[in-house]
């Protein structure tokens, strides 16, 4: 039985960054906690020898256990009946396996029950369950949501909401209405207060990935009277409570096991969380960057998973005389699988070693006053993560669906077939670019750090390191690749208008990803030569991409843009 966390030396690579020790630190206010929890570490080693030994127990659960399960789950599916959502057995078993091993509320503070992890630990503990069942990561993954809770609610709630999940009490977001989707500020689920100070909350809620769940965040319009995000709130849900029936679970292409509801609140019980009218301008704007990482993660477990069934089809299935691998076509395509695959993994733990630096800061500044230099840190760490996730959940959940589609091109007739866990990892990938915002919305929230700068001065300090001599001919190329970027840019800028901006977007943050994965994959390769294949396969992928879009933008007429509309 493999161990989806010790049969993947990436994963410690990763989980080892330079920057992890100031992280760790951070998190540990000087490992103050090991004075009041016996299990809590002492120094920077003990902690990370802690993350270890936890990440081997998913990885010890995720390879046995849960993707044994994914089979079955995929066919039982989920189900509805008298008004709530009912898990396949395999899900069931999955879940009590995770409460009984401690792996709910691993981010949550000691003192509510959790493991106090940094997100980067964490985020790696999501790429490894999506690797088992991209579905059950959904379930898993939303203990996430109470970051929610413990950020912006009051203490009385996280004493009594963070330690039930932490607990194994599931959780959902429950954002998305029939007629308000991407559109957030059309959210019209209404919430009134009785004269005793109550909170009520009635409407309909659709697509709430584990709708049924012990716990909810739910946005729903408190103003009387408002028609944007500035009547919006944040409530918490307690199903204790009742007042919410499933109407019905979506018949969906993929992730079966997780249950997608249609929710009916009928004069629901509910509790606001934090203060009126910032639930979308806020506390969605951070459940949602939350979301995305977790997103960006599955995506990276699917691709993993993608490359490694490819990989061993390709070795066992003969043609002609010979594995198929021996093929160059075939051998070039998995060569590319895994150049994708870890330069979005690189990008992803880029991204989350980003928002734990800030997240950190914040939340030390709500028990003692920042310096001058944290506060510049914070700042600094809270725009290259801005950047970041939206790259790296919309470029991610790309490359997740060209792998799983690789991966059925390489058992050819066969993958088409149900007998291989290709079939069902290409119907499950296909969302990953879907929700939680289109790759279409990321390029959107991406967009401005292209024309602000950030993804040129973050690409500028990657190009200021040092790196070994038989690397710097990729160092070269990336720096080749940056001034076709600039002067694209430069281009796009000059011609001054919104719509030609905004139709050249993708172009532009897809040339800014190239080049930030092709520099994340060149310092992986400076630290570990293990990874120099995929940094050189990478940089010759990204050359092509870059020039494509340079030369598109180079030679657009702008007057032409009209025949793009539809």
């Amino acid at each position: 039985m493999a161990n989806f966390y010790t049969d993947n030396p990436d994963l410690k690579h990763h989980l080892n960054h330079p920057l992890m020790q100031k992280i760790v630190e951070l998190k540990e206010r000087n490992f103050s906690d090991a004075e009041k929890f016996d299990y809590a570490p002492r120094n920077f080693e003990d902690a990370m020898d802690n993350y270890d030994k936890v990440l081997e127990i998913v990885g010890d659960l995720c390879g046995g256990l849960i993707a044994e399960n994914a089979e079955g789950v995929d066919h039982q599916g989920a189900s509805c009946a008298n008004g709530r959502a009912i898990y396949a057995d395999g899900t069931v078993d999955n879940l009590d396996a995770c409460r009984k091993a401690g792996l709910m509320g691993m981010s949550m503070p000691r003192r509510f029950g959790g493991l106090n992890f940094p997100i980067t630990p964490y985020i790696m503990a999501a790429d490894i369950v999506s690797r088992a069942d991209t579905g059950f990561e959904n379930l898993w993954g939303l203990q996430d949501c109470a970051e929610t809770i413990y950020e912006f609610a009051d203490e009385d709630q996280k004493a009594r909401f963070i330690p039930r999940v932490c607990e194994g009490e599931t959780m959902s977001m429950d954002l998305t209405e029939p007629d308000a989707g991407s559109d957030l500020q059309s959210v019209m689920l209404k919430a009134t207060q009785d004269e005793d100070g109550t909170w009520r909350l009635n409407g309909v809620k659709r697509f709430i990935t584990n709708g049924d769940s012990d716990i909810h965040l739910v946005l729903a319009r408190s103003e009387e009277g408002t028609k944007d995000g500035r009547g919006l709130s944040m409530f918490i849900y307690d199903k204790r409570d009742g007042g919410v029936n499933v109407r019905r679970i979506e018949n969906k292409m993929g992730i079966k096991g997780s249950p997608t509801c249609e929710l009916v609140y009928k004069n629901a019980k509910a509790e606001l969380c934090g203060n009126r009218r910032l639930g979308l301008i806020k506390y969605v704007m951070a459940l949602m960057n939350g979301a995305r990482l977790g997103i960006a993660a599955q995506s990276v477990g699917v691709s993993e998973l993608a490359y490694r069934e490819a990989l061993a089809y390709a070795k066992d299935r003969k043609q002609f005389g010979k594995a198929i691998i021996e093929f160059p076509a075939v051998a070039e395509m998995i060569s590319v699988m895994k150049a994708k695959l870890d330069a979005s993994r690189a990008l992803l733990y880029e991204c989350s070693r980003f928002v734990d630096m800030y997240k950190l800061y914040e939340d030390i500044a709500k028990e003692r006053s920042l310096t001058a230099d944290e506060r510049a840190e914070m700042k600094h760490y809270s725009k290259l993560a801005d950047a970041l996730t939206p790259m790296a959940k919309g470029m991610g959940s790309e490359y997740c669906n060209q792998n799983a589609y690789d991966c059925i091109q390489v058992h050819g007739g066969s993958g088409f077939m149900k007998d291989y866990a290709c079939e069902r990892l290409y119907r499950d990938a296909r969302i990953t670019s879907i929700y939680e915002g289109t790759t279409q919305l990321q390029v959107v929230a991406a967009i401005r750090h292209v024309t602000t700068g950030t993804y040129k001065a973050l690409i500028d300090s990657y190009a200021s390191q040092e790196y070994k001599p038989e690397l710097q001919g990729l160092k070269d190329n990336l720096a080749a690749m940056t001034e076709q970027y600039v002067k694209a840019v430069e281009t796009v800028a000059a011609v001054n208008d919104t719509a030609y901006t905004d139709f050249m977007a993708r172009r532009m943050v897809e040339m800014a990803g190239n080049i930030i994965m092709g520099y994340l994959l060149l310092n992986d390769a400076n630290r570990n030569e293990t990874f120099v294949k995929s940094a050189t396969v990478y940089n010759k992928l990204a050359q092509a991409e870059v020039a494509k879009h340079a030369d598109f933008i180079a030679n657009f007429n702008p007057a032409q843009l009209d025949f793009y509309k539809a």
